[in-house]
């Protein structure tokens, strides 16, 4: 499980939030300038709604407000916390920081009242993870917002393996094919980050079944321990302590990678798995030739969206084009700084931030999905999972 999914409880300390600045003082002066007479004429001046600063290149006495739209405690509230309260000390004239948790519907309920009616000045940020980009994948009816109508800020990745019991005959890839008996694989939410295990699974035309239903990736790691499933994955965060052990010990065995996309969109070797094959390096083991078609482009985007970039701040659409540029700066700088790459090594698990010059082509290409990849996903749930979308 990843950061992104899993318990804040990981030993990172933050840093209290800072506090979000108040507009009030705006009022205590207006009113008591009115005891002297001359509140009308500020009134008048329009003092008592201020417009918004952001894209004057400077968000003082602003406060940024960002909308995790899962629980408090939580993964993503881990990352969101830690990121957001680290970005406002770059942004010039250090606007205050105000989580907000707006939880229902897994994630769907806050993305779409965010949707709806953020405000566009810049000053109001959407946390996107894989819980939340999925269900949009899937064109799910109860999902009312897109992320092509929002402007990526920032976004961070991570990364994750699969490995199966060595007690149900598995030693290396090739022994995922062909099998008298499927492997058991177990699962969360096949319309979650699974899915793209899943897509994986049918790329590599594993012999696999399915069951899900378990409440996170370590109690399926403890079934798997006992025998009662065979196959699993885990994020890069969890992977030193779920699975690293079990490696050693010869009872589990690592088989491959999700792997990363790079700036051109090819699957390469995850940096934190450098001696593991990536899922296109298996399929090419296994096949003898270069994954090709719409599996292998479906897998890629999700690899994209649920790993490469799997987390991210948004700003709404209509956000001033310099309030974005600003904040996309002022990341990118953050990004860079040693200190805190340091700081944040166990929350984003040494996958960078990325805010550069080509984050919104890169991301807009990311989350392109074609009705080829949503057609083949839901066939995929359909005729092999059991499973139909509304």
């Amino acid at each position: 499980m990843t950061l992104a999914e899993g318990s804040a409880s990981d030993g990172h300390e933050l840093e209290p939030d800072p506090q979000p600045h108040s507009r009030r003082t705006v009022f205590a002066s207006v009113a008591a300038f009115a005891v002297l007479g001359l509140g009308a004429t500020l009134v008048g001046g329009g003092l008592l709604n201020p417009p918004a600063t952001t894209a004057d290149g400077d968000y003082e006495g602003e406060t940024l407000e960002v909308v995790i739209p899962l629980a408090e405690g939580g993964g993503t509230d881990t990352w969101a916390r830690f990121v957001g309260q680290e970005l406002v000390h770059d942004i010039p004239g250090q606007p205050g920081f105000a989580p907000i948790n707006e939880t229902g519907g897994e994630g769907i309920t806050g993305s779409n009242r965010f949707a709806s009616s953020a405000a566009d000045d810049g000053t109001e940020l959407l946390v996107s993870t894989a819980t939340t980009v999925v269900p949009w994948v899937l064109d799910r009816n109860v999902v009312k917002y897109s992320f092509e109508d929002l402007e990526p800020v920032l976004v961070n990745g991570t990364g994750g393996v699969i490995y199966a019991r060595t007690a149900a005959g598995v030693q290396s890839p090739k022994d995922l094919i062909d099998r008298k008996k499927p492997l058991v694989f177990g699962g969360i939410s096949a319309t979650g980050l699974d899915l793209t295990t899943l897509v994986a699974f049918d790329l590599l035309e594993a012999d696999i079944s399915a069951t899900f239903g378990f409440e996170g990736r370590g109690p399926v790691n403890l079934a798997l321990q006992r025998g009662e499933v065979d196959i699993d994955y885990t994020t890069t965060s969890s992977y030193q302590s779920a699975v690293e052990p079990i490696a050693k010990e010869g009872s589990a065995e690592v088989l491959m990678s999700f792997g990363q996309l790079d700036g051109s969109g090819k699957v390469v070797r995850d940096p934190n798995f450098p001696d593991t094959p990536t899922v296109a390096e298996v399929y090419k083991d296994l096949h003898g030739k270069e994954p090709s078609g719409p599996k292998f482009e479906a897998y890629k985007t999700l690899l994209g969206l649920t790993y490469t970039y799997q987390k991210g701040l948004w700003a709404p659409k209509d956000a001033p084009e310099e309030a974005v540029d600003l904040l996309r700066d002022s990341a990118h700088e953050l990004s860079g700084d040693k200190k805190f790459n340091d700081k944040a090594a166990e929350v984003l698990g040494g996958y960078p931030i990325v805010a550069d010059e080509n984050l919104s082509q890169r991301v807009k290409d990311a989350y392109t999905v074609t009705d080829e990849t949503k057609g083949y996903v839901t066939t995929l749930l359909k005729e092999s999972y059991g499973i139909e979308l509304d």
